[in-house]
């Protein structure tokens, strides 16, 4: 089912650049402390075309996807950026530490294109919701560029390891480009020509079903630049370089795949008191109380309320909250009337944690809609839970909600099932670099 394709990568050349100094994290993820130092690094990293910075006197000819495609031009004809001269796939491997930790880990897949395919086909499955601001600004800038630069991270089950198979073959008589992140993430890079490899991993993916784990808008910024080439086109040209986007691979059933959970931060809301709150959840939730006076009860409190937050992954739903002087479990009760409360929410869903807090928590107890959240009105999104309760402490937050990751496994399930996820369920980490690969239409 998944129809994959070798491909010309364009690569940086390391004779003239140092690969740390030229890749950036993905465009979702740069802060703008991070863009002025990427643009600090090097004049050939990539956050010109990445996320470029407006200036005051931008025009319709002078912008930020002007600029971009600019730029990758002027790189290619210097010979900074090299097509690689026959087509091949590119092994792909992260060795990272967990965060909070010293645990490494490595985790590794392959870049290849993939066809543009729509949902209805049965081929993709996405299983988050997305915004269409982002969508907007990725779109207009394929538009001007007509290149692929960041990673559409796959999903993809493999019980045998066929593929894997391959790839340890492959990696063998190769010999890796290295580049370290500034998270001490080890990038590393291994491309692939070998006829006999391209086939064997192009047959081995022939029946697989692909789940996007991460990069979500990006896909579907794709499928809307295949549509507008299809509606110019009288004659559709299936092998058209708009009909394939890159894409990075991982097996399911492969070592080092680790989702992290998002934390919600609340604010702006005019009326909230976190006692009446939880009272008008109580029919529902009951609550676990981890109250402090002074900053050693704090991380006492919050030792113990992080361990049964942990532990409740493996029993009933449950949700942390904190509001200052107190970290809460909000659980859900035994026999509590989800078909009731949720009938629009199907039953796989119904169980969640995520979904209990945006469905029940966020929208029947605080008056956050769905529609609301997608939005970001009152709601925002941190990963670092000390930076969460931060945000509490210095008054930034009205309140944060606690959560734990969904496992890989759930995540594909509900994918395959054809439900969705509220937007920022899950954090895939480490992200995967932008510019490591580069897939141009030409």
């Amino acid at each position: 089912m998944a129809d994959i394709f070798p491909f010309q990568a364009y690569r940086y050349n390391s004779k003239r650049v140092r690969l740390a100094d030229v890749l950036t994290q993905p465009y979702d993820k740069i802060t703008p402390a991070m863009q002025e130092r990427y643009s600090r690094t090097s004049a050939y990293n990539l956050i010109v075309v990445e996320k470029g910075q407006p200036a005051p006197a931008d025009s319709a000819g002078d912008n930020v996807y002007t600029r971009a495609e600019r730029a990758l031009q002027s790189w290619i004809r210097d010979g900074v950026l090299v097509r690689d001269s026959s087509p091949g796939i590119y092994v792909y491997s992260q060795e990272y530490t967990v965060p909070g930790g010293v645990e490494r880990r490595t985790r590794r897949g392959f870049i290849a294109l993939g066809r543009v395919e729509d949902y209805s086909a049965g081929v993709v499955f996405r299983h988050e919701q997305t915004m269409t601001g982002p969508k907007a600004d990725r779109l207009e800038l394929l538009r001007h560029t007509r290149t692929h630069t960041g990673q559409l991270f796959m999903l993809y089950t493999d019980p045998q390891r066929r593929v894997d198979a391959l790839l340890d073959a492959a990696m063998a008589s190769a010999t890796p480009a290295e580049a370290r992140d500034e998270y001490d993430v080890v990038h590393r890079l291994w491309p692939v020509f070998d006829a006999g490899v391209l086939v064997g991993v192009t047959r081995a993916m022939a029946d697989q079903k692909l789940v996007i784990a991460d990069g979500h808008h990006r896909y579907e910024t794709a499928i809307a630049y295949r549509d507008q080439f299809r509606a110019r086109e009288q004659h559709r040209d299936p092998n058209a370089s708009y009909e394939k986007v890159m894409m990075t691979f991982f097996n399911t059933r492969s070592e080092g795949l680790l989702i992290l959970p998002t934390h919600r931060l609340v604010a702006g809301l005019s009326d909230f008191e976190p006692g009446a709150f939880r009272g008008k959840m109580a029919s529902t939730f009951d609550e676990e109380v981890w109250p402090f006076e002074n900053s050693a009860g704090r991380a006492q409190a919050f030792e113990k309320f992080r361990h049964e937050l942990a532990a409740s992954a493996s029993g009933a739903p449950a949700v942390g909250m904190y509001a200052g002087s107190a970290f809460v479990l909000l659980r859900l009760r035994p026999g509590a009337d989800l078909a009731g409360l949720l009938p629009e929410v199907p039953l796989a869903l119904r169980q969640l944690d995520v979904v209990l807090l945006h469905r029940l928590l966020m929208d029947k107890g605080l008056g956050i809609t769905a529609a609301a959240a997608v939005a970001e009105q009152h709601v925002s999104y941190e990963r670092d839970i000390a930076v969460a309760l931060a945000a509490v402490d210095e008054g930034k937050a009205q309140a944060c909600f606690l959560l734990n990751s969904i496992g890989v496994e759930r995540v594909t399930e509900i994918a395959l099932s054809g439900q969705v996820l509220p937007q920022k369920s899950t954090d895939f980490y480490p992200k995967l670099l932008s510019g490591i690969t580069l897939y141009r239409m030409e």
